[in-house]
């Protein structure tokens, strides 16, 4: 499309920040950018939005700024004007396992509406997004849909591994560490030892945990540049990556490609394919939904299932794997893996990317995995034949659950309930060995509206590893997992508890069953009984009335359609 089309009376190019900046009634406007570094000339270039998810919160976005600052001088060399602006971020990683950690998923949201609110006030022309953590991700690319501008998403990088005693460590390995200190296998020393050595630096947590993962599928859905997501937070490489989306971004507005051109059906498969295959985070089904419904896609938990039945697992990568990302990155990162998966026939080659070419030709000249590599096993012989994200369904979840089953665990499992109303409650148990072998633990009233804010569940899974209960206790919520969470898990069960979902009246002793060939949850009690238990439910009341958490409560979509807030809102 050229950029001398007309729309609405504006240039292609200027078809936003024209209406800010442009005639005399807007000398205002143009006085005040006069004092944040604006020339004359830069009046008549696209202005392009640069969002910063910078914070000292959190080492996965310590270095962002620097990144944002790479991004924006890529827009100014190739003719633009580069505009840097923040929004928040917050670290599951810290939080975690607290009551601040209802706010992570919340925290999505906001830096949807944030980067929505700057971009649509200010009237930029493109977006090029830099994120970090794992909300980052798909807060930038919701707002990226719901402005429809010409936008490009830019991965922070992975974080390099810590070393203790010769072994790859990272955060998850705290957590598990905390379980087997618990146990007795490891004393105060050691606890200390590997709490001090796992973080290294900067970039996003190592293994195929939900930034990875997210950073992953954005990349396969086309939206950020070849092998973005395989790229360490500190090196020449993201640099150049910044760089390029600056540049690449011009292109896109001289072209007029906008987000929902690259963002279809289609492409959202390719995501899902690329997360099966990496063997990645629960957490994409939920934001992978929230992404396509701000981009207009009708994407469903039975998509995941249908593709799942024909994408194997390749990745041998933490937390159930034994490598870290950061040597997927040494081998060839990402691009050597999706050329793989279309010439298999299970991604669709065809689709646009924010390149302004397909993905097939994005792949052109990209070589093979080297032959003696370990991280990614060939298609002759997978981690596992088919997904690991499983979605259940049953009189415990009748619109859908979420399981992350990598083969490892077994794919059944029936033991008796151990309910517990809170994270932290099933937590302590876990540690003073309350619970025990073939004991289903239920963490409810944790789930969008309950919690509210669907918290991660990683230190209660992360102690059961610990503890050695890997194999012989199951837990089961409707709250949702880290994508450093493994073991037998089912997360995101919906309805959930607070809404009246028949995990509200489970009972301890209660037998539960997890059946993952039968893709079935079952609370195995009879339905009369069942029915006279729900009947006789009671709503409880909201644990919060004003502020972020009430708001998100009131507004929050069932976790099987994304959990978002913005969905046919009524005004």
């Amino acid at each position: 499309m050229s950029a001398k089309k007309k729309t609405g009376g504006k240039s292609l190019h200027r078809r936003y920040s024209a209406l800010v900046t442009d005639g005399a009634e807007r000398a205002p406007s143009r006085a005040m950018l006069h004092a944040v570094g604006f020339k004359d000339s830069d009046f008549k270039k696209s202005q392009v939005g640069i969002a910063s998810t910078w914070s000292m919160v959190t080492p996965c976005n310590m270095h962002i700024d620097k990144l944002a600052d790479e991004a924006a001088h890529g827009v100014d060399e190739a003719g633009g004007k580069a505009v840097v602006f923040g929004t928040i971020t917050i670290s599951d990683g810290i939080s975690m396992g607290t009551e601040g950690m209802k706010y992570s998923l919340v925290s999505r949201e906001v830096i949807a509406d944030s980067i929505e609110t700057v971009v649509a006030c200010e009237g930029f022309d493109g977006l090029v997004s830099v994120g970090g953590c794992d909300k980052n991700m798909p807060g930038c690319l919701m707002a990226m849909a719901r402005l429809n501008r010409p936008s490009i998403f830019v991965y922070g990088g992975t974080i390099l591994p810590g070393k203790h005693r010769d072994r790859n460590v990272d955060i998850v390995s705290v957590f598990e560490a905390v379980g087997a200190h618990a146990r007795g296998d490891i004393d105060d020393k050691e606890l200390k030892q590997i709490e001090c050595c796992s973080i290294p630096g900067a970039g996003s947590c190592g293994g195929m945990y939900t930034a990875n993962t997210m950073a992953s599928a954005i990349e396969a859905l086309g939206m950020s540049l070849p092998n973005s997501s395989a790229q360490a937070a500190i090196s020449k490489a993201k640099v150049n990556d910044c760089r390029q989306a600056g540049a690449a971004v011009m292109q896109m507005i001289k072209r007029g490609i906008v987000p929902t051109d690259i963002m279809t059906k289609e492409a959202f498969e390719n995501a899902i394919v690329m997360v099966t295959a990496l063997g990645g985070s629960t957490n994409a089904i939920l934001h992978l939904i929230a992404m396509a419904d701000a981009a207009g896609v009708k994407l469903k938990l039975d998509d995941f299932t249908r593709i799942g039945r024909k994408v194997p697992v390749l990745a041998d990568l933490k937390p159930s794997g034994r490598f870290v990302m950061a040597e997927l990155v040494k081998i060839g990162g990402t691009t050597p893996l999706m050329k793989l998966l279309v010439e298999e026939g299970l991604m669709h080659g065809d689709c646009l990317t924010v390149t302004g070419k397909t993905i097939k030709q994005n792949l052109r000249g990209v070589q093979p995995y080297p032959k003696n590599q370990e991280v990614i096993r060939p298609m002759s012989d997978p981690i596992k034949k088919t997904g690991h994200l499983v979605v259940l369904r049953g009189n415990l979840a009748p619109t859908g659950a979420v399981a992350k089953i990598s083969g490892k665990e077994g794919t059944r499992f029936t033991g008796k309930a151990r309910v517990y109303e809170s994270e932290e409650s099933a937590l302590k148990a876990i540690l003073d060995g309350t619970i025990k072998k073939g004991h289903v633990i239920v963490i409810r009233h944790e789930g969008p509206k309950g919690g509210p804010g669907m918290r991660e569940m990683l230190a209660p899974t992360s102690a059961v590893m610990g503890k050695g209960l890997g194999k012989d206790v199951a837990l089961i919520t409707d709250g949702r997992f880290s994508g450093g969470s493994h073991g037998f898990v089912v997360g995101h069960i919906t309805p959930e508890a607070y809404v009246g979902g028949p995990l509200a009246v489970v009972r301890n002793g209660d037998a539960i069953t997890i059946d993952a060939d039968k893709r079935r949850l079952t609370l195995e009690i009879p339905d009369p009984e069942l029915q006279k238990r729900l009947a006789k439910w009671k709503k409880p009341k909201p644990r919060y009335t004003r502020g972020v958490l009430a708001k998100y409560a009131a507004h929050v979509s069932s976790a099987s359609e994304g959990a978002v807030t913005d969905t046919d809102l009524e005004i």
